[in-house]
């Protein structure tokens, strides 16, 4: 029989008006958790702060070496409360998005994170959801998700990164599928378009986003930040930009302590202790 390992939720229940994001440090993951399960994890102005302070709070986190982010009850979550977000939209205030001096969980505006951060989803993941786990660097899906960019549904567009992202995964034609008509589209489906990197029963889909999460935090910590660093100026300056600080940053990382950490580790057939220095 398998064991659901999605930590519990937090005593006493968060206020289903406001919702909030729950955080944990356990042998340096860095677990972040949605929180308002009644209202399917609608996110309120609320929660997009809670969630910019959660991954400010891991950044900032030297023992923290990967976040999980996950859902609280059996759904990722169904996006935004558009009745608390609209007069946001409207006014042309950003701030619930991308809080200013916090980091931007979407990864588009103000201070960007370096750290990585695995994500795992399940159930229902719509709009925002899918945003948030198209920014993130590797996504567990349960095979039991529900997603959709539905906001044309809405009079609206997404504006947390699905019109690049979501094209640069799935290409012009399916993200076009998807993002001009709303339709929802499974777990099989993301994974064929680059959406989701594995398809899991729902009950091991934390255990395998933690086992994921786990893996990376025991790779060298300098090492890691530099390898997403350097995949992302390639993705968004172009190859010649990356390719132009490889020795540079190489020859830093082999002259670190991990470096040699890594070596020695090696040649005695031991697990290294990278200590990210």
């Amino acid at each position: 029989m398998s064991i659901d390992e999605t930590p519990l939720t937090p005593s006493p229940d968060a206020d289903p008006e406001i919702g909030r994001i729950t955080t944990s440090l356990s042998e340096k993951i860095f677990y972040i958790g949605i929180d308002r399960p009644t209202k399917l994890n609608g996110f309120t102005p609320e929660m997009f702060q809670q969630m910019a302070q959660a991954f400010t709070e891991y950044e900032n986190n030297s023992e923290a070496l990967c976040a999980l982010v996950f859902s609280h009850g059996p759904h990722f979550t169904a996006g935004i409360d558009l009745p608390k977000i609209a007069p946001y939209m409207k006014s042309g205030n950003r701030e619930y998005l991308h809080p200013k001096g916090l980091i931007d969980p979407l990864g588009l505006k103000g201070i960007i994170r370096t750290k990585p951060v695995v994500c795992a989803v399940r159930g229902i993941t719509f709009t925002y959801g899918v945003e948030l786990s198209l920014a993130c660097d590797v996504t567990i899906a349960a095979d039991n998700c529900r997603f959709s960019q539905l906001e044309v549904l809405r009079g609206i567009m997404p504006t947390g990164g699905a019109t690049i992202r979501f094209v640069q995964r799935a290409g012009w034609g399916n993200a076009m599928k998807y993002l001009l008509s709303g339709m929802e589209f499974n777990s099989e489906e993301a994974l064929k378009m680059n959406i989701v990197q594995e398809v899991v029963p729902a009950d091991k889909v934390f255990t395998r986003a933690k086992k994921i999460s786990g893996n990376i935090a025991s790779a060298a910590p300098l090492a890691v930040k530099e390898t997403i660093k350097s995949a992302k100026i390639a993705l968004e300056q172009g190859r010649e930009s990356a390719v132009s600080e490889f020795d540079s940053v190489q020859e830093m990382l082999a002259s670190s302590n991990d470096a040699k950490e890594g070596v020695e580790s090696f040649k005695n057939k031991q697990k290294p202790n990278f200590k990210g220095n």
